[in-house]
């Protein structure tokens, strides 16, 4: 995959150069570019490092080189562009206005998180006709089919409300989007089948102060939510992750309608229904244990 990439970024005429290096030997670069897990992939530009953080996957990749390596704060001069952009992102932050403090701060930002998504600015009148500006300049993210914009008094510092308003509402979830996540500081409600997809849905579009507390997502399969709780899961499964500190909670009693969903977060909201799981040394121990009991248990199943 690292090969077909350096090739077809030359054969583009993309000003990205690919080469790689051995850490094992040349010990003194996994030391200046803090390398800590291999393969590590970093894009160096102007006198900055990115790490990708994605899927090892060939289109990951070329993305996110595409991404870092090209402006900053992309313009989208026209209603049809802006069309365009929109069709091919699921997720779009766009700044609307002139030179301003929310500019600077926004730029810093984009410098900050373009390893992660994409940056756009644009004109009032390129904007769709549906969306109404309560301030200006603005910035305003467009997902799901609608908008939000931001408000620093309501959302708080730029970089987390754009932190936490980079995934879709809802969206499927693996390790990588996991690992992504844990820095947003929301709760993640996972389902572990589609036949939860309506429930999830419909409450991330009409309960707004939800919408910023939690993050709705499915995984496919059991595995990863066996090796958190330490036992055997049926699909659907609902749980609710703390990925800063691998806490989990579960539904007391069995979900099966949106009102008992409902019911279920507003129990973790408030405290009502108790925490499990975390990261402390003991709880570590006990699930890397599991861990490897599960996988003795199905290498000796396989031989």
């Amino acid at each position: 995959v690292w090969y077909e990439i350096g090739a077809e970024l030359k054969n583009i005429g993309s000003p990205v150069n690919v080469g790689k290096v051995d850490a094992d030997i040349h010990t003194s670069f996994a030391k200046e570019f803090r390398v800590t897990d291999y393969p590590a992939i970093k894009l160096l530009k102007d006198d900055l490092k990115y790490t990708y953080r994605g899927p090892r996957t060939k289109d990951g990749i070329l993305e996110f080189a595409d991404r870092v390596s090209g402006p900053l704060v992309r313009s989208l001069p026209s209603q049809q562009v802006f069309q365009n952009v929109m069709s091919r992102h699921g997720v779009l932050f766009v700044y609307v206005g002139g030179p301003s403090d929310l500019k600077e701060k926004y730029i810093s930002v984009a410098k900050e998180m373009i390893v992660h998504t994409y940056f756009f600015s644009a004109a009032r009148n390129i904007l769709p006709k549906t969306v109404t500006l309560e301030d200006y300049p603005a910035v305003a993210v467009f997902k799901d089919g609608t908008y939000f914009l931001y408000d620093e008094q309501q959302d708080g510092d730029l970089t987390s409300w754009i932190n936490r308003e980079r995934f879709l509402n809802y969206l499927p979830i693996d390790s990588y989007t996991l690992y992504a996540m844990g820095d947003t500081g929301l709760l993640h409600s996972l389902m572990d089948t589609h036949a939860c997809h309506t429930h999830a849905h419909t409450h991330t579009r009409t309960h707004t102060h939800t919408r910023l507390e939690f993050q709705f997502g499915h995984m496919d399969g059991n595995e990863y939510i066996n090796g958190l709780i330490m036992e055997e899961v049926s699909m659907p499964f609902i749980i609710v992750l703390n990925m800063s500190n691998d806490g989990y909670f579960l539904p007391p009693n069995k979900v099966e309608t949106k009102d008992q969903l409902l019911k279920f977060i507003d129990g973790v909201l408030k405290g009502r229904i108790k925490s499990q799981g975390g990261n402390g040394f003991y709880q570590r121990f006990i699930r890397m244990a599991f861990n490897t009991k599960t996988t003795l248990t199905v290498s000796h199943r396989t031989c």
